[in-house]
């Protein structure tokens, strides 16, 4: 079986509203579980907003520590999940009901095999 990371892309700023997130999460947890039953589940992580990354950079001998993502933009990954497939159409199958229960856009990408 091959790896895939599911990751969520949200838009920066306040969450929406509790009587918009509460269907949308509780469609996350119905996926999860789906996933989990497929037998396709590995983990799920969600992420603190992007403003309180921090980025290191090597600067000559240096490290240095900046506060704040790596790339500016308007949306940024907000959680992920990983997942087994046995092609990349399965993982996109996975993708498209992912996609539906976050409302929000999802980026399937393989993982490399030497870095489980």
């Amino acid at each position: 079986m091959n790896q895939y990371v599911l990751s969520i892309y949200q838009p920066d700023g306040e969450p929406p509203a509790p009587e918009i997130l509460e269907p949308i999460v509780r469609d996350l947890d119905a996926l999860t579980a789906e996933l989990k039953e497929s037998g396709a589940w590995v983990f799920t992580g969600g992420l603190f907003p992007a403003s309180t990354a921090t980025v290191l950079r090597l600067k000559d001998e240096d490290v240095l520590t900046t506060d704040g993502p790596y790339v500016e933009g308007k949306e940024h990954v907000g959680g992920f999940t990983v997942i087994q497939a046995a092609d990349l159409d399965e993982a996109l199958a996975w993708g498209r009901k992912l996609a539906r229960a976050a409302t929000l856009p999802v980026e399937v990408r393989p993982l490399r095999p030497d870095s489980r």
